[in-house]
C-alpha cells in the first residue's frame, strides 16, 4: 500500500517531514498547505506537488495521511478535524499546552477510530535505538538510573519562545519522552531546577534556558536531564543508562567519526550542530513506523497517550521549579 500524504505546514520541520515521505518506497506527497502561500508554493515547487488549503487537503480523496506541522495552537484542532474524516494524522509535538485540552483531543480520536501518532523522533535515531534493545535484551540487568543530557547550540528566536510553552514543554518533552521509554515504568516524582544563564531576555519573556530535572519511578528508578540553550561546541545528545550487570551509553555524533593524533595533540571533528542533520534517519524511520502502522491499520509507535504523559511531566517539572518543592505526577492528573 502506498500512503498519500498532506502536509500541512511547509516550515523547517514540514521540510524534514517532507523529505522523509519523498524518500520512502511506500509514500507519496501529494499536496502542502500553509498560512504564508510564499512557503507553499517554494515546497511545492521542489517536489512537484500541489498547493492546497487545509480544507481542500481534507476533502481530498487522495489523500490518506496528514503530517502537522503547523503552530501548536492549532494542532489539537486539526488532529479532530482530521481522524473525524477518517485520515490518518501524524502531529507534531505537543498536542497542545494545556493537559485537559489534549485530554479532550484524545477521547474525541478514541471516538472517531482515528489513528494518531505524536512526533517524539529521538526514539527512532538508530543509536537511542540500540541503547533501548540492549536493554531489552538484559545486556545491562535491571535499570537503575538513566542520564540524558541535552543542549541546543542556541536558543531559539524570542517570537519562537513566547509561543513555544517554556523550556520544559517544548526542549525537554523530548527528553521526558525518552526517560519514560528507556526507564520502562512512569515517574511518580519530579523535582526541577531552572535558571536564566545565557540570555536575561530569555527570563523576560517568562521562561528559562538552563534547567535539571530528576525524575522517579515507584520502585526507585531515576533518571537525571540537564539541558541548556548553549553549548558552544554543538548539539549535545547523550544518554547513558546504569543497570544492575552493566551500563550502556550512546555518544555524540560528529561531522565524521574520526580522531587525528599529532604532535600537538589528539583531535576530532565537531559535533553535528542542528537538530535537522543530528536527526535526519530518525525522522526517515518515524515516518516509516507511521506508514506501517497506517498500512496494517494496527496501532503507532508513539501514541496520544506518550504525548499526554510527557506534557503532565513537563508541568510537573515546571511547577517543581517555580514552587521549589518535589511534585507528585498526579497533582497534575488531577
Amino acid at each position: 500500500m502506498t500512503v498519500k500524504f498532506g502536509l500541512l505546514g511547509a516550515g523547517r520541520i514540514g521540510k524534514v517531514h517532507a523529505r522523509a515521505i519523498r524518500n520512502n518506497p511506500d509514500a507519496e506527497l501529494v499536496a502542502v498547505a500553509d498560512a504564508i502561500p510564499a512557503a507553499a508554493q517554494s515546497l511545492a515547487e521542489g517536489y512537484g506537488i500541489a498547493v492546497r488549503s487545509i480544507d481542500e487537503i481534507a476533502q481530498s480523496p487522495d489523500i490518506d495521511a496528514v503530517v502537522i506541522c503547523t503552530p501548536t495552537d492549532t494542532h489539537a484542532d486539526l488532529i479532530e478535524q482530521f481522524t473525524a474524516i477518517g485520515k490518518a494524522v501524524f502531529c507534531e509535538k505537543p498536542i497542545d499546552l494545556s493537559v485537559e485540552r489534549v485530554r479532550r483531543c484524545l477521547a474525541a480520536v478514541k471516538a472517531n477510530g482515528g489513528t494518531l501518532m505524536v512526533g517524539f523522533n529521538r526514539r527512532f535515531d538508530p543509536d537511542f535505538m540500540a541503547v533501548k534493545a540492549a536493554i531489552d535484551g538484559g545486556a545491562i540487568g535491571e535499570v537503575e538510573m538513566v542520564t540524558i543530557s541535552s543542549r541546543d547550540p542556541g536558543a531559539p528566536p524570542a517570537d519562537y519562545i513566547k509561543r513555544s510553552g517554556g523550556i520544559f514543554r517544548d526542549m525537554t518533552i523530548h527528553d521526558f519522552d525518552m526517560a519514560r521509554w528507556l526507564l520502562g515504568e512512569e515517574p511518580e516524582t519530579v523535582v526541577a531546577q531552572a535558571s536564566v544563564l545565557t540570555d536575561p531576555a530569555i527570563g523576560d519573556l517568562g521562561d528559562y534556558d538552563s534547567v535539571n530535572v530528576i525524575l522517579k519511578t515507584a520502585s526507585g528508578r531515576q533518571a537525571i536531564i540537564t539541558n541548556s540553550r548553549r553549548a558552544t561546541y554543538g548539539y549535545d545528545q547523550r544518554i547513558e543508562v546504569l543497570g544492575s550487570k552493566g551500563s550502556v551509553a550512546a555518544e555524540n555524533q560528529r561531522e565524521a567519526n574520526i580522531e587525528i593524533a599529532n604532535a600537538q595533540g589528539f583531535t576530532r571533528p565537531p559535533l553535528l550542530n542542528f537538530f535537522m542533520t543530528r536527526y535526519t534517519e530518525a525522522y526517515a524511520n518515524e515516518i516509516e513506523g507511521f506508514i506501517a502502522a497506517v498500512s496494517a491499520k494496527g496501532e503507532t509507535p508513539t501514541t496520544g497517550e506518550d504525548g499526554l504523559k510527557a506534557l503532565v511531566l513537563a508541568d510537573a517539572a515546571l511547577r517543581s521549579a517555580q514552587e521549589g518543592r518535589a511534585v507528585i505526577v498526579s497533582e497534575i492528573l488531577g
